[in-house]
């Protein structure tokens, strides 16, 4: 099966998948993927639940890492034009952290955002020439 065929069976799967979705779901699903492209402001805070003191304040088009360990955060921000900054920060149990929407999203509930990232589908591929 080729490449083209493959996307057309993950889309058409994703959308009967999607279809069950409720109008809740749906925008959630959305705003998680904005918020992943960054297109969404957000206030990141992280606090000592013991004094109740803000450790760090993160603010700006960012995004929260997804396959982080429960005692590690990341966070990476767009801070210009291609240009990214990405953070790591510790958590504990009593370090503990919330994450603000500052402006609202306009979602459509009936519209799917998929989104291909093609340095995930296509490997970086270097090539070596022979001397």
């Amino acid at each position: 099966m080729n490449m083209k065929k493959k996307l057309l069976a993950l889309v058409v799967g994703i959308v009967v998948i999607m279809a069950g979705c409720s109008e809740a779901d749906t925008v959630s699903q959305n705003i998680s993927k904005s918020s992943d492209s960054f297109e969404v402001q957000r206030r990141i805070v992280f606090f000592n639940g013991i004094t109740d003191k803000y450790l760090l304040t993160v603010e700006g088009l960012c995004a929260l890492g997804n396959d982080d360990s429960d005692l590690r955060m990341t966070v990476t921000c767009k801070v210009g034009k291609d240009e990214y900054k990405k953070h790591y920060l510790g958590l504990s149990d009593n370090v503990s952290f919330f994450a603000e929407q500052l402006e609202a999203n306009k979602e459509d509930p009936f519209h799917y955002k998929i989104l291909f990232r093609p340095e995930n589908i296509i490997p970086d591929i270097q090539l070596q020439t022979s001397k």
